[in-house]
């Protein structure tokens, strides 16, 4: 999540910014090391029924660092990401390709698009990512906002 280059990434929210003390909790219990694995974040939303965002805020404010996004664009070590575009972009299913121009709106999708893409598709949420990647459309805003 966070801004990088060392800052605190609570400081994005403001000074009067307060933990959801539940979802602190349960994050918690969950993180290791300073991390939350964007998968874990969407469990720990979905069993404490609230918006993923509201996790994303208290990890923030908990200064966790949210690791591997699920459509592969943060949080794996030194390579940083691991959705790369498709080689060839022959290798880019049609349908696909057509869903994500489909619901770009100037060169962006939202990541809860990227999500139904994959889900209306039964495609791995990662194959969305690299699709995105080979069409240059990038994916924001995070359901957690990480970005």
């Amino acid at each position: 999540m966070g801004t990088g280059g060392g800052k605190k990434f609570s400081e994005k929210h403001g000074a009067d910014a307060a933990a959801d003390p539940a979802v602190e909790a349960e994050l918690a219990k969950r993180q290791k090391n300073g991390e939350i694995p964007c998968a874990v974040a969407f469990d720990a939303a979905a069993d404490l029924q609230v918006e993923p965002g509201a996790v994303g805020r208290t990890a923030d404010l908990m200064n966790l660092r949210l690791v591997k996004c699920q459509l592969g664009l943060f949080g794996y070590g030194e390579k940083k990401k691991i959705a790369k575009p498709f080689e060839d972009r022959a290798d880019l299913d049609p349908e696909l390709e057509k869903k994500i121009l489909d619901a770009q709106q100037d060169g962006r999708i939202s990541c809860a698009e990227a999500w139904e893409i994959a889900s209306t598709l039964d495609l791995p949420k990662l194959t969305v990512g690299r699709g995105c990647e080979t069409l240059n459309i990038r994916i924001k805003p995070c359901q957690l906002g990480a970005f």
